[in-house]
């Protein structure tokens, strides 16, 4: 097992600015050096995290070395790791509050560790003991006092904190038991208890159920995790347990003790690069509580931007074209799309973009009177130096919206984005041959930022079609319309995959065209 030394500045820490080096001397009027021992006396080269009370100023020093510092108070934090045969070795966090005053000595001793105990009414499918993330941080500096913190992890025996009951210091953990399901538990308190750990019972946990689905991707390789994330930062923030590194598809279920907690996803191409995933909706999850968290349903498509009249012109933001609605709109894929402006049979502008790479791109045209346009997208997934997976989903879609713009009113155009959700779908979202498949489908519009305005539209009318050739050729589906969704009825064919296509039109004649091409699979 490869050994990683330390959970150092976990969470948010690069929003911290980290002085590597002593401050000016015409600054400084003090200087702190730190020893660290280990679990048997000797001295531990260990990299220490020093931080100013109130301030919160931060500095980072190897241990046995002389910082100068200006004269006040400062909290001294490391995690003192101590290598062993096995290669994880030991872990003692441990943390000091300093007065600098002049020339300043403190030591931070493994000795007086204590074990970190948590315990579970493990099931029997459980046989090893818990692996811990533990950090100490700084609570009073700022209102993310895990920002500042220093920590590692280690497994139960192995794991041990100094005692200290200042109200400058929290220590939090996260403690994972691994059998059929993963158990999590997650505690923080101010300082750092005589007796570090707890005790947790299986009933009052929360479900999180990861469902990781294959298909629609850029990779195969998902590596899913849990975050803690409190609705008030403490040390437990982002502490992370992985759930799965794995090929989809797969499927996990992880009992958490209740509160917040963020799912996330990375996905991992087969030459290595990270390609994707994202950060879902946080989910607040009380004992007893149970929810799913998806990754991959079928299908994928635009998520968000939608057509702009503003300094007369009609503006689109080449953005999540194609994306996961589990996700949202941060966890879209890059695409490479043309984009077209016309009036009538005049095209306006035409222009291809891509977001690869690119933070700002955008499509502009300038219109010079009240008009009738047409917008169409035609957008594919694009990601240079990796080899997308056989037979992958949701590789192109389309986009035509047709609504009428005056160059003198900035607006959101009157138009729509469509969701498919295929129903009944395996965990390769494929649907049987020759079966009927009901697609959920749902029209929605969001707002595209306070200085446009953003008009609320009905949608009139509802339609659907399918095709099994790629496009060539297209057949209605049923549609039956209930509250604010509509329902499709699709029927497959004996194999290949399944387009979609919908059109949304309004009272006032504006209209909304989206296909998204090899939705789903048959298999």
């Amino acid at each position: 097992m490869v050994r990683r030394r330390s959970l150092a500045f976990v969470g948010v820490a690069a929003l911290v600015p980290l002085v590597a080096s002593a401050v000016s001397a015409q600054a400084a009027s003090g200087s702190l050096a730190v020893t660290t021992l280990g679990r048997h006396g000797a001295k531990v080269s260990t990299t220490v995290t020093v931080v100013a009370v109130p301030s919160g100023q931060t500095y980072s020093v190897t241990s046995g070395k002389r910082i100068s510092l200006p004269t006040g108070r400062y909290l001294a934090m490391t995690d003192i790791w101590e290598q062993s045969a096995d290669g994880l070795g030991t872990d003692t966090i441990g943390a000091q509050v300093v007065q600098v005053s002049g020339s300043t000595s403190v030591t931070l001793d493994a000795r007086k560790g204590k074990a970190v105990k948590v315990s579970l009414d493990t099931p029997a499918d459980v046989t090893g003991p818990p692996r811990i993330s533990a950090q100490v941080c700084a609570a009073t500096v700022s209102n993310l006092p895990s920002a500042f913190s220093s920590g590692g992890w280690n497994y139960q025996g192995s794991l041990y904190a100094i005692p200290n009951s200042s109200q400058l210091l929290q220590f939090g953990y996260l403690a994972q038991w691994s059998g059929n399901d993963s158990y999590v538990a997650v505690k923080n308190t101010t300082g750092i208890p005589a007796a570090p750990g707890g005790s947790f019972k299986r009933s009052g946990l929360a479900t999180m159920r990861f469902s990781v689905r294959s298909g629609t991707q850029l990779a195969r390789q998902n590596d899913t995790a849990l975050q803690a994330m409190p609705r008030t930062d403490d040390c437990t923030t982002d502490l992370t347990t992985e759930v799965i590194d794995g090929s989809a598809p797969y499927s996990a279920t992880v009992h958490v003790t209740p509160g917040t907690w963020q799912p996330r996803d990375d996905l991992v191409a087969s030459n290595g690069d990270d390609v994707g995933g994202g950060f879902p909706k946080v989910r607040t999850l009380t004992a007893g509580q149970s929810f799913t968290q998806s990754f991959g349903r079928a299908a994928w498509s635009p998520m968000h931007y939608l057509p702009m009249i503003r300094n007369k012109s009609v503006t689109f933001i080449p953005d999540a074209l194609i994306g996961d609605p589990d996700v949202g709109v941060n966890g879209a894929d890059p695409t490479q799309e043309t984009v077209v402006l016309s009036k009538g049979s005049t095209t306006v502008k035409k222009q291809t973009l891509t977001n690869w790479g690119i933070d700002d791109a955008e499509f502009s045209a300038g219109i010079h009177s009240v008009a009738w346009y047409d917008l169409s997208v035609d957008a594919h997934r694009y990601r240079p130096g990796i080899t997308f997976p056989a037979g992958m989903l949701s590789s192109r879609v389309t986009l035509d919206w047709h609504f009428k713009a005056d160059p003198n009113k900035a607006m959101v155009a009157p138009v729509f984005m469509t969701r498919f959700l295929p129903t009944g779908l395996n965990s390769h979202n494929q649907a049987a041959a020759n079966s009927t498949t009901t697609v959920d489908v749902s029209a929605g519009r969001g707002s595209q930022g306070p200085d446009l305005k953003f008009t609320a539209v009905t949608a009139k009318s509802v339609r659907v079609w399918s095709s099994a050739d790629g496009g060539k050729t297209w057949t209605a589906a049923t549609v039956k319309h209930s509250g604010t969704t509509w329902q499709a009825s699709v029927h497959n064919p004996a194999s290949g995959a399944v387009a979609l296509r919908s059109e949304v039109t309004d009272a006032a004649g504006d209209r909304s065209v989206e296909t998204v091409y090899r939705a789903y699979a048959i298999g």
